[in-house]
Order: structure tokens, then sequence, then C-alpha cells
């Protein structure tokens, strides 16, 4: 496991002050109009997790760090692989057989220098509940279910809500666990699908990088207090159509992981 950070840069450019926060928020002025100098003073004071950071967490990751989240934590193994460049857009094609992780921090840092990223080239287990645990929420970008379930145990026991985004095919599902709320992943998929290949189901990027917006757009919600969070309901979103419904949820009150929360 190798671990990046790379902090913020403190400038005086365009008012800004001695603690790094710009005056007139010059860099998102645009967004300023829907989230106001409150909002984003919060993204600025959060920590987003994001568990993958292929096509569909890549574009999650990338579009909270333009939105102006203080920190993120990152989390993928492995190096660059010629198939990923289909819908990974924070790789490179130049950087084919590097680390995954270090290719996607510089880009991140290119777009927004003033956010703090830690980049961990390491799977999700048991040892990554430091990270759950410094992080405000969590976006769930995994590509296997042994992993999902692991990141929503941790964010269960720390109590941490959790953006759990995922595509196949043409469909996107997202929905919000918050502990002790809502249903958590085991109550919605109690079993694992024993013949899962996580490198065989089909991916087009335009429908893993909607779901990766989709995800970043609820956390910039949760964080920043504006809108309706899908708390009880999860989205079920098909591209080939563009039909979409909404599924409610209930918790599983014999659930293995979240019963006793």
């Amino acid at each position: 496991m190798s671990y990046l950070h790379l902090g913020a840069k403190v400038s005086n450019q365009n008012g800004g002050n001695a603690e790094g926060e710009p005056e007139a928020f010059l860099r998102y002025e645009r967004q300023l109009r829907l989230l106001g100098r409150e909002g984003q003073r919060k993204l600025k004071a959060a920590t987003v997790m994001v568990a993958g950071i292929g096509g569909l967490g890549g574009t999650a990751a990338l579009y909270l760090a333009t939105a102006g989240i203080g920190r993120l934590i990152l989390a993928h193994e492995g190096v660059i692989g010629e198939p990923d460049l289909n819908r990974q857009i924070l790789m490179d094609a130049e950087r084919i057989g590097q680390e995954r992780m270090a290719t996607a921090v510089q880009s991140l840092k290119r777009l927004n220098p003033e956010v703090v990223i830690e980049g961990y080239n390491a799977k999700i287990t048991a040892a990554s509940e430091a990270w759950v645990r410094r992080a405000d929420l969590v976006i769930d970008a995994r590509y296997d279910f042994p992993e999902r379930y692991e990141l929503n145990r941790l964010c269960v026991a720390a109590r941490k809500p959790m953006v759990e985004a995922a595509m196949y095919g043409f469909e996107v599902s997202l929905t919000m666990v918050i502990p002790g709320v809502t249903p958590c992943l085991a109550c919605i998929y109690p079993e694992q699908e024993q013949d899962w290949e996580p490198f065989g189901f089909p991916v087009l990027g335009a429908t893993s990088g909607l779901a990766g917006c989709l995800a970043a757009l609820e956390a910039v919600k949760w964080i920043a207090g504006i809108g309706e969070p899908l708390v009880h309901r999860m989205l079920r979103f098909h591209t080939l159509d563009l039909s979409q419904f909404v599924v409610a949820l209930r918790r599983n009150p014999d659930c293995a992981c979240c019963k006793s929360r």
C-alpha cells in the first residue's frame, strides 16, 4: 500500500486571506448562486472519502475537487491498463503500466490546487477504518461486492453517511446509507451474487460518468445542506431510453450488519 499526500496552496490572490479562503470565492463564483457562501464554506471544511477512482469514482472525485471540497481521501489499487481508458478520466494514456493513484492525484491537483488529497494504492479492507472515521461522508464506487460490503460495515460502525453508487451496462443505481436511519447495503442486498465477475461486466464510459456525477451531486447536497437527499429511496436510471424510477427502501430489522444500530 502506498500513500500520496498533497496539500493546499495558501494564496492571497483574488482577495484571499491568510487561511487560504478567497474573500470573493472567485473560483466558485457560478456555484455560489446555488450554494451561497455558507454552503461553499461547508464544502471547504469537509472531508470526503471516495472508495474507487475508476470510471464512476474518478468522475465523482473530479467534480468534488472542482466544487471545492477541502480534503479527499482516495483508495484504489493497481496500475493503469489500456482497457481502463474508455472511462477512467483521471488516467493518462502515456502512463499505462504505472500506478493508478499517483496519476489520479496529479490530475485532480491540476484541476484544483487548493484541495488536499490523500491517495492510497489499496483495496478496502478492515484496515481502511481510519480513513472512514476521518471522513464526513463516504462514496462507495468499488467494483466488487466484498469491498462494498466491507465499506458498508465500516461506515455503519463509524456512523458515517455513505453514497452508494453503482452502474451496470446502461443502468445507474444510487442511494444514501445513513447508519441507524436508513437501510444499509446489507439490508438492500443481503446476499452476494456467487457468480459475479468484477472485471466481466460491460462498461460504457458515459454511463459510469453519469453515475459519478450523480454521486458527487448527492455528496454536495448532503454537505451543503441543500435539496432532498436519497434517504430511504433508491434511484434507478436506464440510459438507453432515459427512463427512471425511485424505489422505496426499508431497513431489515434482522440485518446482521446494522440491526444493533
